[in-house]
């Protein structure tokens, strides 16, 4: 047996992706700029949320239509909890949108040598949660407002 990609360890963030393309978030965040929960896949790495951690709101889409990357840092408020069947589970959030001067567009993480590897760039079509570790977070915090 394989051991797991995520260890708590070394868990610096979780991160979950919203496609800007599929859904219009600018008006949602617009609207209401404060997630209070997102969707993630049913699995081992939903299992490890927990209150506390940290968490990483990452917009994508076609690149040419929105300044995509990082839109928004918050934590984690509950477990996952289980939907009904063939529904993605929910994870409770407290993650503040932040306002678009603050935002991390993808090609400067991506110029980043310590942010080039996130799992989000290697694997950009996975499902939620993706994850940062200890050194990417750190990294990562380097580029948002204090």
């Amino acid at each position: 047996m394989t051991e797991p990609r995520v260890r708590l360890d070394d868990l610096g963030a979780w991160l979950i992706k919203g496609n800007a393309d599929a859904v219009d978030l600018t008006a949602r965040f617009a609207r209401e700029p404060l997630v209070t929960d997102w969707c993630v896949r049913p699995g081992y790495r939903a299992r490890l949320m927990r209150a506390g951690q940290p968490v990483v709101f990452w917009a994508s889409g076609s690149r040419a239509r929105l300044p995509y990357g990082v839109w928004g840092i918050g934590r984690v408020t509950g477990v996952a909890e289980p939907a009904p069947p063939g529904r993605p589970w929910s994870v409770p959030l407290e993650l503040p949108i932040l306002p678009e001067r603050d935002r991390v567009p993808r090609q400067a993480l991506r110029a980043d040598d310590r942010l080039a590897a996130l799992e989000v760039f290697r694997q950009p079509q996975a499902a939620n949660p993706s994850y940062l570790t200890v050194a990417q977070f750190a990294a990562l915090r380097t580029y948002l407002p204090v």
